[in-house]
């Protein structure tokens, strides 16, 4: 997880959000997709857990909702292999999320990197997932959603608390205790108001790409703001956007596989009378 100098007693760390943050879109998503190429996915379960997703994006955050997105990604993992998974990670990474990493993001974390400061990503998405990006860009580690495992296979279970919202600062600050830093003396970086808790935990907030109830709120608090996102910097409604457009993707893909089911048996009939 981590490459730092053990001899050397950290000072600063940095906390980065990673959807929308880090990464162009959300993470989880596109390796939603990379399993579904693989045959992980049944047709069902991603159109179910996009809707979910859609819902979120759309309408916003409640616990209800929360709970289904939790419920239908759990559900969704349960029996598969974590070494699959992890291999799996590895070739979507390469095929899609080195290509959307925010260059500006990028130069963040580096600049950090050089004066010596643990560098974090706190997500909401798998942990396994977080780890891969930071270790990919050079981070120190991650902290993330854990979904519990046994005998190598997942089991259908949260260990503790979903990594969203106030869960990502109760774990800023643990792992600044646990690594004997000052929160004061940290940076954090976040794109929407669920990453407000995170952001007010530590001495240097920085609102990245942020939505627009993030820019009121940073700009209501002489927090710094950076956008990274071009010409695009419209916030919520580039990812609702975005996500429509991955349902879009979901529901073509299944569109096609029914197609494919409902013409078979016409297609052996005429194979058939084709032969005779």
């Amino acid at each position: 997880m981590t490459r730092t100098d053990p001899k050397a007693q950290p000072t600063v760390a940095a906390f980065f959000d990673v959807d929308n943050t880090v990464i162009r879109g959300a993470s989880s998503f596109h390796i939603a997709r990379g399993l579904k190429e693989r045959g992980y996915f049944r047709n069902r379960d991603l159109l179910k857990f996009g809707w979910e997703q859609m819902k979120y994006l759309v309408f916003g955050e409640s616990k209800e909702q929360m709970a289904d997105l939790k419920a239908e990604a759990l559900g969704i993992i349960k029996g598969w292999s974590v070494a699959e998974m992890a291999a799996i990670g590895e070739e979507v990474y390469d095929e899609i999320l080195a290509m959307r990493i925010f260059p500006g993001t990028k130069a963040l974390i580096d600049e950090h990197r050089a004066q010596g400061h643990q560098v974090w990503f706190v997500t909401a998405t798998p942990v396994e997932i977080g780890r891969l990006i930071a270790r990919r860009l050079g981070a120190t580690g991650a902290l993330g959603t854990v979904a519990e495992h046994q005998n190598g296979h997942y089991t259908g279970r949260l260990v503790g608390d979903f990594m969203h919202g106030e869960a990502k600062a109760v774990g800023v600050r643990e792992l600044a205790a646990r690594l004997q830093i000052n929160p004061a003396n940290c940076f954090a970086y976040g794109d929407s108001m669920n990453d407000v808790p995170m952001l007010s935990a530590v001495g240097h907030p920085c609102a990245i790409n942020p939505d627009s109830k993030l820019r009121r709120h940073a700009k209501s608090h002489d927090w710094p703001i950076q956008d990274f996102r071009g010409r695009n910097p419209n916030g919520r409604r580039s990812i609702v956007r975005a996500s429509a457009a991955g349902t879009t993707w979901i529901l073509l893909k299944i569109v096609r596989a029914i197609g494919h089911q409902l013409l078979r048996p016409f297609r052996a009939f005429a194979k058939k009378r084709k032969a005779k």
